[in-house]
């Protein structure tokens, strides 16, 4: 590994801007990490504080780009980093290649392919010995039906590439007219078709430093991620210490780990246990978590998870020191279209058993325009409890209480 950065001593990290706000805004103010922004054109999120940031262009040859960041870098007169750390889902073909290119830590084009591609992940899942729901690749509703005939209904049906559920489905026969139509529109994409597991849904998370899981922390869904496309409570709860593992996280996540040749970062998974206490892999990629499920395993344990994983992108051992013994849980607020005229506060809602944090990104007079994902909201709370039984009891105690009233929008 190379030098950190030249003028401070400090390592300097290129940080790839994204949706995990709250972890590009830790980084940037840690005074032990001097850190360089890069944010690919494709991107919406916006840079913060003005701060400069290299544009990645798409469609430009890797090297081109690293030279032309490398002038940029020099004009400016920042430091050259050494370490990389990209937790954009949509950027890890273009963000990893850039890195390569610019002689930085990086994902191999294989171990990308191996953390965004939903059939990919099932090789992955093979050959760390792991199980994962039966699948197929599907091109059209005959294929569809057929998987179907073959396993039962309800399917899962969505695209080999994506994030937050777009474009994913529980279907039935009755929807299939409807998946007919989706595969039909988009000929450009891959879809697959996958077993539906009956049970409970999870979130992992691990740390890794030098190809070794540090620790890892489960979550549970109360609902199944699909289902909160449909209106049921958006989710997950970190199980507190004291709470028996649905599986032994760790090694899970050291299995992938190795399957995937990864050696240091973030890594997050989901998996399902069945009704029948069957355990089953779902899908896994090689960054933060989304939303603020880092957030919860660190208050559930009681130490800034944040630092741990900026730590570890600049191969340092994570410092784990736990001083809380809790159920931590990130409860999505819901959100629908139309033009705000009433929406509880985040006073009032702070103000309810166990609600430790939160934040509304909808307020009076905004036009809210929800997409079908997963992470759509109008905000969130942090709320704690004993156990996870007792955070989801509080969590729909905050429902309950949530107002969103809004005007309906006209043509």
């Amino acid at each position: 590994m190379s030098a950190p950065g030249p003028r401070s001593g400090r390592p300097t990290l290129l940080l790839v801007v994204s949706r995990r706000r709250r972890f590009t805004r830790h980084v940037l103010d840690r005074p032990d990490i001097d850190t360089v922004l890069l944010r690919p054109e494709t991107s919406t999120v916006e840079v913060p504080d003005g701060r400069p940031a290299f544009r990645l262009r798409a469609g430009v040859p890797a090297d081109e780009e690293a030279a032309r960041y490398r002038r940029w870098l020099s004009g400016l007169g920042l430091p050259r980093p050494a370490f990389f750390c990209n937790p954009d889902e949509a950027a890890q073909p273009l963000a990893h290649r850039f890195a390569a290119a610019a002689g930085l830590p990086h994902l191999s084009p294989r171990q990308v392919w191996l953390a965004t591609d939903k059939l990919a992940m099932k090789e992955l899942f093979a050959a760390a010995g792991l199980p994962a729901a039966r699948f197929r690749a599907v091109t059209s509703a005959t294929e569809v039906k057929e998987f179907a005939d073959r396993y039962g209904w309800p399917i899962v049906v969505k695209p080999a590439v994506s994030g937050s559920a777009v474009d994913t489905w529980k279907v039935d026969a009755d929807r299939l007219a409807a998946v007919d139509l989706a595969l039909r529109s988009r000929p450009d994409q891959r879809w697959i078709a996958e077993e539906y597991v009956r049970g409970t849904e999870h979130q992992l998370c691990a740390l890794v430093h030098e190809g070794q899981v540090q620790d890892a922390y489960i979550a549970v869904n109360p609902a199944p991620v699909l289902d909160t496309l449909d209106g049921a409570m958006n989710a997950d709860i970190t199980l507190a210490p004291s709470e028996p593992e649905p599986v032994n996280g760790r090694a899970v996540a050291q299995r992938i780990a190795d399957a995937l040749e990864f050696r240091a970062g973030y890594l997050h998974a989901e998996f399902f246990i069945g009704h029948d206490g069957s355990f089953v892999m779902g899908e896994m990629a090689a960054r933060l978590g989304g939303a603020e499920l880092p957030t919860s395993h660190g208050l559930s344990r009681g130490f800034d998870m944040l630092a741990a994983a900026a730590d570890v992108y600049v191969e340092r051992r994570p410092a784990l020191a736990y001083t809380r013994e809790r159920s931590v849980g990130h409860l999505l607020l819901p959100v629908r279209r139309g033009i705000v005229s009433d929406i509880s506060s985040l006073a009032e809602l702070t103000a309810l058993p166990g609600v430790v944090s939160g934040a509304l990104t909808a307020a009076v007079g905004d036009r809210l325009d929800p997409p079908r994902a997963s992470n759509a909201s109008s905000g969130h709370v942090h709320v704690e409890g004993e156990n996870s039984g007792v955070v989801r009891e509080r969590m729909a105690e905050v429902l309950s209480r949530f107002r969103l009233q809004v005007a309906e929008v006209h043509p």
